[in-house]
């Protein structure tokens, strides 16, 4: 491998975790200084911060009037469990995986809510199912972007308007980042801490008429835990989707989510995050077009991600190398960049094939991408040259 010198210009925000992800430009911790702390999250202050939330969302992602938003507890997953223990067992399910999380939804509907009737669709990390093969008479179970493998769905022509199923997406690291067609689903979940940039702990359950009806008609036989309940003897509990929370929400979270939406306004709205997000991809993609020892992971750029950016080392070198070996050769890279400060938190996620990830969703500035990446070429050289 040809010399490569040590950069001198280092990003000026080295936070290039897929989560909890980036501060948004600009972010200081006084932006916090109005948050309602020490008040009850039922008096009318908070509650009209929370309904804020909601609807600053919904604007802002263009999702559709008929639609009910509310916040949940736990995150995405605990927004994405309330789904699931509340929605299925009326019908089958067909259930997508093709990384961690959604594997994660596969133990829940076969070995929790023991649903008989279902289809798995999988696919090794880097890629995806055939989407030809999903029975949409059945409900249907999927992440629109699998946050440890890099690999979305392309868009949402696969999903027919005249479903019989129910469509219940994992979004978390695709709203704010992505085109997504909401009208094609029935269920939408994401957190505040991915393309957002905020604090952790909180996620947001987005559910259509046809939810909101399944609702309305159908009891699950098995009990439903208090943090998942979104409905009461067939009927949907309005206020939590109106800032009435099903527990005790962290105002200082909300604080800053407020000041996250109301940054995407002032930079022009989601079509403005949805550039940033895939202009960083796309100064990923010319990097390793040049490239001579890293690729991404997932081959197919149709399906690739603009946000947990996740790349594979081609390098006969660094192949030739057990697994093991080749974790520890990622760890000290990334340990490199690290005492550098130029970046952190950027090793694949643990359960995927030896990889780093690179969160590209819109708090990352597109010069500090842009500054990285040569970065990253001086710590593999180095590794390399010290083995």
């Amino acid at each position: 491998m040809e010399k490569i010198f040590k950069p001198s210009v280092k990003p000026s925000n080295p936070y290039f975790s897929s989560g909890p992800c980036s501060k948004r430009p600009g972010w200081n911790i006084d932006n916090l200084k109005n948050s309602s702390i020490g008040r009850s999250h039922r008096s009318p202050e908070c509650k009209n911060k929370l309904n804020d939330v909601i609807i600053k969302s919904k604007k802002i992602l263009n999702i559709p009037d008929s639609y009910v938003l509310g916040i949940m507890p736990a995150s995405d997953t605990g927004a994405l469990e309330a789904a699931l223990w509340s929605l299925l067992g009326f019908t089958g399910v067909d259930v997508l995986a093709w990384e961690n999380f959604g594997n994660d939804w596969v133990i829940d509907i076969i070995e929790q809510l023991k649903i008989k009737n279902v289809n798995k669709h999988s696919a090794n990390y880097g890629k995806i199912p055939n989407l030809k093969n999903i029975n949409f008479a059945n409900d249907v179970v999927f992440t629109w972007n699998g946050t440890t493998s890099g690999v979305c769905v392309p868009n949402a022509n696969w999903i027919p308007n005249d479903r019989k199923g129910l469509t219940i997406c994992d979004a978390t690291s695709a709203v704010f980042a992505m085109n997504i067609e909401f009208d094609k689903l029935d269920v939408i979940t994401w957190s505040w801490q991915k393309v957002l940039g905020g604090e952790a702990a909180h996620g947001m359950l987005a559910l259509s008429p046809r939810a909101i009806k399944r609702l309305e008609e159908y009891s699950p036989k098995w009990p439903i835990p208090k943090i998942f309940r979104i409905s009461k003897k067939n009927n949907v509990i309005k206020g939590i989707f109106e800032g009435s929370t099903i527990n005790t929400p962290s105002m200082i979270c909300v604080e800053d989510a407020l000041d996250s939406l109301n940054w995407v306004e002032s930079i022009g709205g989601n079509n403005e995050l949805i550039k940033l997000s895939s202009k960083n991809l796309q100064i990923v993609n010319q990097w390793i077009l040049k490239s001579e020892w890293i690729e991404f992971l997932n081959s197919d750029e149709n399906t690739r991600s603009c946000t947990s950016i996740t790349l594979k080392i081609k390098d006969s070198w660094f192949n030739d190398f057990e697994e093991d070996k080749q974790r520890s050769i990622i760890k000290k890279l990334v340990k490199l960049l690290e005492e550098e400060k130029v970046a952190f938190d950027i090793n694949g996620y643990n359960k995927a094939p030896p990889s780093l990830r690179l969160w590209g969703g819109a708090t990352v500035e597109n010069e500090n991408m842009e500054n990285l990446l040569p970065w990253i070429d001086w710590a593999y050289n180095t590794v390399k040259s010290n083995a």
